[in-house]
């Protein structure tokens, strides 16, 4: 072997490699001859023709995102940032149309989205663009469907991902919101205030139904006690009135003797001498005659009126 034929041989090689290739998994080769589109090749060690053939292109063909951020007015005249995600594919039968018909596929899609953005949100006030956010991805995916498909693009969804209007607003909003919850929680205060006055007004009118029936109670046996003191008394020889003496006296001298009892009480006077029980018996039963007699009277009163106005 000559000197001569040792670069013809070194070349005959590098032509021969320099035709191999290969294509990634999911990504489409564009081959060209001559700067003629030639063919298509995809995943896998693939061989053109060296020196005549080469890979003009490689395009992708997995789900590809663009974000694209868009400042636009609402109907309430509030400047908004909107940030919109699309998820994009190239078609595979379409990898053609994708490369050839379209030099920068993503200014056409921003274009696109800015052209529906711009036309949906100026109908909306701020809050409908946050409660509405779907409907403008929606509008965005189908006005791209319509527009890229075409051009060998599959458009597979579109997100509104941020909403960010002008920093007075966003402080404006959150003033307006916590003025509602301090509402909604001072009307919740209210009524628990409320609710506990019912429940203690009740709990007190029960309270005091349930004393005055102790004291109620309490009464109708102290006079059946009395009753049957007289009784008894009676059977040895006593009359009634005295018996009812003997029974006052016997509760003011009780009476006395719990008050000096209780060190805590406060200073009470009451008359101690013997015929103090009896006084007050005696004041007791002129102050019933006398309530007796006023009564009678304005019985007496309203009858002769009832007759007069007859």
């Amino acid at each position: 072997m000559n000197f001569v034929t040792i670069p013809i041989i070194v070349l005959i090689i590098f032509i021969i490699i320099s035709g191999l290739f290969t294509v990634k998994q999911q990504t489409a080769a564009i081959i060209e001859r001559f700067g003629k589109f030639q063919s298509i090749r995809h995943s896998g060690l693939q061989l053109k023709i060296p020196l005549v053939d080469r890979v003009a292109g490689r395009l992708s063909l997995k789900i590809q995102q663009l974000d694209v951020i868009i400042e636009t007015k609402t109907l309430d005249d509030v400047f908004v940032r909107l940030k919109v995600s699309v998820q994009y594919r190239v078609i595979s039968e379409k990898v053609y149309d994708a490369f050839y018909k379209l030099d920068y596929p993503h200014e056409q899609i921003t274009s696109y989205v800015f052209d529906v953005v711009r036309a949906e949100v100026p109908k909306m006030k701020l809050d409908d663009v946050f409660v509405k956010k779907d409907d403008i991805a929606l509008a965005v995916k189908a006005e791209l469907n319509d527009a890229m498909l075409d051009y060998g693009f599959d458009i597979i969804k579109t997100l509104v991902t941020d909403i960010d209007p002008d920093a007075q607003v966003k402080a404006a909003m959150n003033r307006i919101n916590a003025s509602d919850r301090e509402k909604t929680a001072a009307q919740y205060e209210g009524d628990a205030q409320r609710i506990l006055i019912v429940e203690k007004a009740k709990a007190e009118a029960e309270s005091k139904r349930l004393q005055g029936q102790g004291i109620a109670d309490q009464r109708r046996e102290i006079a059946r006690g009395l009753e049957e003191s007289v009784e008894v008394l009676n059977r040895v020889g006593i009359n009634s009135q005295e018996a009812s003496a003997l029974i006052v006296v016997t509760q003011h001298y009780d009476t006395l003797q719990s008050l000096g009892e209780e060190t805590n009480s406060n200073l009470i006077l009451l008359p101690n001498a013997p015929q103090a029980g009896s006084n007050m018996l005696n004041d007791m039963v002129a102050s019933f005659a006398a309530s007796n007699q006023i009564g009678e009277a304005m019985k007496a009163q309203k009858k002769k009126q009832a007759e007069d106005n007859e």
